[in-house]
């Protein structure tokens, strides 16, 4: 296992440097000047200049290249053209609110797309199974703007259950994170998003684990465990669902990676101040540092967490090897 690992991962330093390439070149060959949003066009030319060595625009491509990988290696990404402060410290700031945003929705669409993508392959034919099905493919369908707003319109301006915008009333203090994060104003924010999000999100663990469920529930060791006289519950999800549960691991992964970016429309309904509207500020801003280090981040993610969805796969089923794995 520790030879897999270690070679897993030396790939991983190897796509991480692919990737960190193409996204400074892409960048570069975007249309725009990052300077419009750097320098005062009224400016002396002196100064100008002396702004655009400051960050190191006044450079050649490939010195800026070098620079950029220089920095990369060590951890650095600079400080953002826009708020003229370090990257890090930026997407620090923005980073947890998404997380909390985007690890409530997963929970809540994992855990009952897991369990009912198993029921629904026990009820196989069944009118539930389809309305099941229907409902899913309808939220997952649906645009997710379009879903938040009817959700807003119903629940925060109809009803008044929940906020309709932000993650804390104005005038909450904000100053530590358990003052941010762990207490009740947070929380009655976070729900209707993070609701909207997971409905969003669980088509893909509930249809999953349904067809994977299907497979498994044709396997002899089923129809043997029936034969045994054990209670069908016990049947469905000690030894049906654990095995069943291979591509949702996989599928649960990338959407740990992919989270890191956070779900651009949903924080925009809900002026949510996530990592994911901060990138397409970035980007729009042409902030090359702020931007290049949000999408190294989320690439990064995901190759980690594919990794260890591959090194989950041995202990949810002990017949995979490393060696098959490593093939």
């Amino acid at each position: 296992m520790f030879g897999y690992v270690l070679k897993r991962l030396l790939i991983m330093v190897l796509m991480i440097v692919l990737v960190s390439t193409m996204i400074f070149f892409l960048f570069r060959v975007m249309p725009g000047d990052p300077t419009a949003f750097l320098v005062d066009p009224s400016i002396t030319p002196e100064a100008r200049a002396q702004m655009l060595s400051r960050y190191g625009l006044d450079k050649g491509l490939w010195d800026q290249y070098l620079i950029f990988m220089k920095d990369l290696a060590r951890l650095e990404f600079g400080s953002s053209y826009f708020y003229n402060r370090p990257v890090l410290q930026i997407i620090g700031e923005k980073l947890p609110a998404t997380l909390i945003l985007m690890f409530s929705a997963m929970a809540l669409a994992y855990l009952i797309g897991v369990l009912f993508g198993a029921w629904m392959a026990w009820r196989r034919g069944s009118r539930l199974e389809t309305g099941g099905i229907v409902f899913v493919l309808f939220f997952r369908s649906a645009p997710t703007f379009w879903v938040g707003l009817m959700a807003i319109i119903l629940f925060s301006a109809g009803l008044g259950w929940f906020p309709a915008q932000g993650m804390r009333t104005v005038g909450t203090p904000s100053g530590s994170f358990a003052q941010m994060f762990l207490n009740w104003d947070f929380l009655h924010h976070l729900i209707l998003p993070s609701i909207v999000a997971a409905l969003y999100f669980m088509a893909t663990p509930l249809l999953v684990m349904r067809n994977s469920m299907l497979e498994v529930l044709s396997e002899d060791y089923v129809e043997m465990a029936h034969a045994k006289g054990i209670k069908p519950r016990k049947v469905l999800f000690r030894h049906a669902a654990r095995n069943a549960l291979l591509p949702v691991v996989t599928s649960g992964a990338l959407f740990i990676g992919s989270a890191i970016g956070g779900q651009v429309l949903i924080e925009v309904v809900f002026s949510w101040p996530g990592l994911g509207r901060e990138i397409v500020t970035a980007v729009t801003r042409r902030d090359y540092p702020l931007a290049q280090a949000c999408f190294i981040i989320i690439s990064t993610t995901v190759m980690v967490m594919n990794l260890v969805a591959d090194l989950l796969y041995a202990a949810l089923d002990p017949r995979i090897s490393y060696k098959a794995l490593k093939g």
